[in-house]
């Protein structure tokens, strides 16, 4: 069966890739296909905007897997015109940030907020098959279970496609996310959380596209 995973972004396909190992599966990104056109995200919430985004891919190719994350930090009101929310690489209406862009811009922000603030990902997945659109999102109280913190003092390394974990600290030993040997999650309580998150993301994955 072929897939293509709705980003240009060859880390987020690898992660679905390792989801779904086992199947047999060959993907495909909006990069190996030439895909260039972008729907306009207009969802408030990252499974509308996951919903938004496979509903559009679906014009090209009949099955296709997308994700939204929003970034929030704990301490901000939701409302509040420097939370990242949706607009993780566009904060405040900018044009597109890369890599070494977006990390200049949050560790400038945090360190605005004293240093070091506790934030959290909430991420929507949908899934295109066929003509139908599934999706699934975890609840922002089940999302706050997985906080760590930020800070304004980046990492020497780097995680191609993933630039704030060079800015990301697990909250119980305050190592950084690209560190070697590094573990977003380390507490007994946290491993089984993010356990069973994996479990039900890739059951929805499965059922979705009738694996």
């Amino acid at each position: 069966m072929k897939v293509l995973i709705g980003t240009t972004n060859t880390s987020k396909a690898k992660q679905f890739e390792e989801l779904l190992d086992g199947h047999d599966l060959k993907f495909y990104t909006l990069k190996d296909l030439g895909i260039e056109a972008e729907p306009e995200e207009k969802g408030k919430t990252p499974e509308e905007n996951a919903n938004i985004k496979a509903r559009f891919y679906g014009q090209y190719f009949e099955r296709v897997i997308c994700n939204d994350s929003g970034l929030y930090f704990d301490g901000l009101p939701l409302e509040d015109d420097r939370q990242p929310g949706l607009n993780i690489r566009t904060p405040g209406g900018c044009d597109r940030l890369e890599d070494e862009e977006m990390l200049t811009y949050y560790t400038k922000l945090i360190g605005t907020l004293g240093g070091k603030v506790s934030a959290y990902y909430l991420d929507g997945f949908a899934v295109y098959n066929k003509g139908k659109v599934y999706s699934y999102m975890e609840s922002d109280e089940a999302a706050r279970m997985s906080a760590f913190y930020m800070v304004d003092q980046p990492s020497g390394d780097r995680h191609p496609g993933w630039p704030l974990d060079s800015i990301s600290l697990n909250r119980n030993t305050l190592t950084y996310f690209v560190e070697d040997g590094n573990k977003k999650y380390d507490t007994e309580e946290e491993n089984v959380m993010i356990g069973e998150f994996r479990k039900r993301l890739v059951r929805f994955l499965e059922e979705a596209l009738e694996l």
